[in-house]
């Protein structure tokens, strides 16, 4: 396996540019997943990777190595389509063995290679068959298997997941992870999913316009997201965001929130975030996700930084392992991941527990994270 590093690396075609001074330092081992909205360039810079596209500007460097000029062939990377893109007149022993053939590999070799990867992937029973006699997972099985054979530097998945049904593409989420886990490869992979971005990853590079709005773990992505934009992209439900006012509130800060005819609600901060202090007597934009947000039951711990809220309960959706709740909170609505069983009704006035500890806060011009 190797290291990749993308350096500055821009795209343009004619006037409009499609990449924006593009830096990513990718460790030997490490699982990028290049997520955002279609069109903000993700598959682009898949591209320029594998060499498909030469950047306008910038460079690459593989294990060290500059490949920017080198030809797609010579990168020593292999990558797997959306569209499986395997040779309907092969079988699937062909089609694994078929790219090592062309860079002329011993046939002893290939046939041990062949016999590795069909091992790996459960799919030994597969290799006389044709790719039209395939479900859609076992030609995608067959994919990755071609991918695995040449024994490359570096793994490139665009989109691999998006032709499969909604079961079907949960299980091979967790083949390609446990995939990872064997191998330790490198590998960058490409998907306007979320949840595959979440779960696939060692880090996830959000992106949006060309532009990389963060690059961090999943974890990092998830809790301390660096604008808005990310902020409502990861996460199913999308965090919560509204904007409230940075109050004096005795030695402290509370946020106050109003919208409408509905009472104002005060929220006191269990301790003041560095960076908000120069925000008093301003607006920013509370965010907290709909985990950090939970019905009052008997009984139930609290804490420093848990504060109760008056909220009106508007719509129900039971999801089965829980129930998300819409909520109208000073006029906004925020929506709270409660349990399934939870007794709540529209139209009912609840008291929730708020976990400050989840909160953040960005600025309204900019919509950076402050705290």
């Amino acid at each position: 396996m190797a290291s990749l590093d993308l350096v500055h690396i821009k795209k343009s075609f004619d006037s409009v540019q499609i990449l924006h001074d593009i830096n990513i330092s990718l460790a030997d081992g490490e699982f990028l997943v290049l997520v955002g909205p279609s069109g903000c360039g993700k598959s682009t810079l898949m591209n320029v990777i594998a060499g498909l596209e030469d950047p306008t500007a910038g460079s690459l460097r593989l294990d060290g190595q500059d490949i920017t000029q080198v030809a797609p062939a010579e990168r020593n990377i292999s990558m797997v389509f959306q569209s499986y893109a395997l040779y309907p007149n092969m079988t699937v022993a062909k089609n694994i063995e078929f790219p090592l053939e062309m860079r002329k590999v011993a046939k002893n070799v290939r046939t041990e290679r062949v016999a590795s990867v069909a091992k790996l992937l459960q799919i030994e029973h597969l290799l006389e068959r044709k790719p039209r006699q395939l479900s859609g997972g076992q030609r995608q099985r067959v994919a990755i298997g071609r991918a695995l054979a040449r024994e490359p530097k570096l793994y490139l998945f665009d989109e691999p997941l998006s032709n499969l049904d909604a079961q079907l593409r949960l299980d091979m989420r967790t083949e390609i992870k446990k995939l990872h886990q064997r191998l330790k490869a490198t590998i960058v992979y490409v998907t306007h999913d979320q949840i595959e971005a979440m779960t696939l990853a060692t880090r996830i590079a959000v992106m949006k316009g060309g532009v990389v709005q963060q690059l961090g773990t999943p974890h990092e992505v998830y809790n301390r997201p660096a604008n808005t934009f990310v902020a409502s992209f990861m996460g199913s439900p999308r965090m919560n965001l509204a904007k409230a006012r940075v109050i004096e509130d005795g030695a402290g800060l509370a946020l106050e929130m109003q919208q409408g005819d509905r009472p104002a609600v005060r929220i006191a901060l269990p301790s003041v975030p560095a960076g908000l202090n120069a925000y008093r007597g301003k607006e920013v934009i509370a965010g907290i996700r709909a985990e950090a947000i939970d019905l009052v039951r008997d009984g139930a711990t609290q804490n420093a930084m848990h504060r109760l809220v008056q909220a009106r309960v508007e719509v129900i959706e039971p999801t089965g392992a829980d129930t998300l709740v819409v909520l109208n909170l000073g006029g906004h609505e925020f929506t709270a991941r409660v349990e399934p069983d939870a007794p709540l009704t529209p139209g009912q006035e609840m008291q929730f527990m708020v976990d400050l500890a989840k909160l953040v806060c960005f600025d309204v011009q900019t919509e950076h994270l402050i705290a």
